[in-house]
């Protein structure tokens, strides 16, 4: 079974935030081989700004040397990745989808099994770029995005399996403007269903410990990333995370940069 790296909230393109996404790699690939052994997870907020396609050719650049080198990357969109953060553009939904996934035909909930695990990826962003019901940098999952993903943990086909679900807004670390609007649905469908869920989008608290909340909603291992390039000298994490241990307290921040 692979190890977990989540990473979140990398803002490539402001300020340093780019390089430092290469220092991580760099000592990703130094620390954590052999590289076939991990999986990447990075949920959302990839860029700073969407609308400056440089950022996105950089990141685009960085996470195919990360493949390159040997490493499964799972990415999501975060708030920034269809626009500014604050004012979204809805055709960043398809160009996330080609440059990232190089399919445009991809939806999700997006299924990865691998190893005896499946990655559920949830887009926490697209239901929110509607001119009607846009509000700062809430989140929001939608009806059949929710109706797909009831259907997926409920199939009895994935018993037996680790389920990791990751999404980019956080679903009960709740702030003014930045929350998850149907997360009371999300609970109904993953409590006492998953094995762990992972998240990012609020940079702020003061520590590791504010960042993780295990056994909320009956899930055992629950991590927010904050920023892991500690955008604007913010926490943020590179979290190594071990499923095939019960326990979480064997997981650790990789510190990589």
């Amino acid at each position: 079974m692979k190890k977990i790296i989540h990473l979140s909230d990398l803002h490539i393109g402001h300020e340093d935030c780019g390089n430092k996404f290469r220092t991580i790699i760099d000592n990703i690939a130094f620390l954590k081989q052999p590289a076939r052994n991990y999986i990447v997870v990075i949920t959302g907020d990839i860029v700073d700004n969407a609308n400056d396609i440089s950022y996105t050719d950089e990141a685009i650049d960085s996470i195919h040397l990360l493949e390159k080198l040997g490493y499964m990357v799972l990415p999501v969109p975060g708030n920034h990745d269809y626009g500014t953060g604050t004012r979204g553009d809805v055709k960043f939904v398809e160009i996330f989808k080609e440059r990232f996934y190089k399919n445009t035909g991809i939806t999700y909930p997006k299924v990865d099994i691998i190893e005896g695990v499946i990655f559920i990826g949830l887009d926490s962003t697209a239901e929110e770029l509607h001119w009607y019901d846009r509000f700062l940098s809430e989140g929001e999952l939608g009806k059949e995005q929710l109706q797909k993903l009831e259907k997926i943990i409920n199939d009895p086909d994935i018993n037996g399996l680790k389920k990791v679900v990751y999404l980019h807004h956080h679903p009960f670390d709740f702030k003014l403007g930045m929350q998850l609007r149907d997360s009371d649905e999300l609970k109904k469908l993953i409590e006492n269903k998953i094995d762990a869920l992972l998240f990012g989008h609020y940079h702020v608290q003061p520590s590791a410990a504010g960042k993780i909340f295990h056994g909320v909603w009956g899930i055992p291992r629950c991590y927010n990333g904050g920023t892991s390039t500690h955008k604007n000298g913010n926490p943020g994490f590179q979290r190594v995370i071990d499923l095939s241990n019960p326990d979480p307290r064997v997981d650790y921040d990789g510190n990589f940069i």
